[in-house]
């Protein structure tokens, strides 16, 4: 059975770009494991940190789980660059943990497209640093980011 379309499609336009980071923003920020596994393919290949996944199943899993311990989780997401098929996006996320340590996580990602355009491959290198409470820049309501809320380059990080 073929996957449906995942909009936009490669090759990109750098407004393409653009809108497919802010759309995998805003998915993760729902911290819907089910939802942000669509934007994949059945047979994706991830590597997270030292995590190496395969597949729409073994996301879901490693998203549960992730979601579990990193609460208060808010993403924002940047263009770096990009190609016909090929997106690179840095990005920082804060959470707190079980004993109310808070964390920003800063990190960059690879990504490679499908022709449908769900993502085949992707490989995040991440680093936590603590932060105090009082150092959290991303205090939107949970969910997805405002629209006028600053990204990362405004916040300056």
């Amino acid at each position: 059975m073929d996957e449906p379309l995942k909009p936009p499609l490669p090759p990109f336009t750098f407004e393409d770009a653009v809108l497919k980071v802010r759309r995998a923003e805003d998915a993760w920020n729902t911290k819907d494991p089910a939802l942000v596994s669509l934007a994949y393919t059945e047979d994706s290949r991830w590597r997270n940190r030292s995590v190496f996944l395969c597949g729409r199943d073994e996301i879901v899993t490693f998203l549960e789980n992730k979601w579990l311990r990193e609460l208060d989780y808010r993403l924002i997401k940047e263009i770096w660059a990009f190609s016909d098929d090929r997106i690179a996006v840095r990005f920082a996320y804060e959470w707190r943990d079980g004993e109310d340590n808070w964390f920003r996580s800063y990190g960059n990602e690879n990504w490679q497209f499908a022709k449908n355009g769900l993502m085949k491959t992707r490989y995040a290198s991440i680093n936590d640093i603590p932060i105090t409470e009082a150092e959290r820049k991303f205090d939107w309501s949970p969910g997805v980011r405002p629209m006028d809320y600053p990204g990362l380059s405004a916040l300056g990080l």
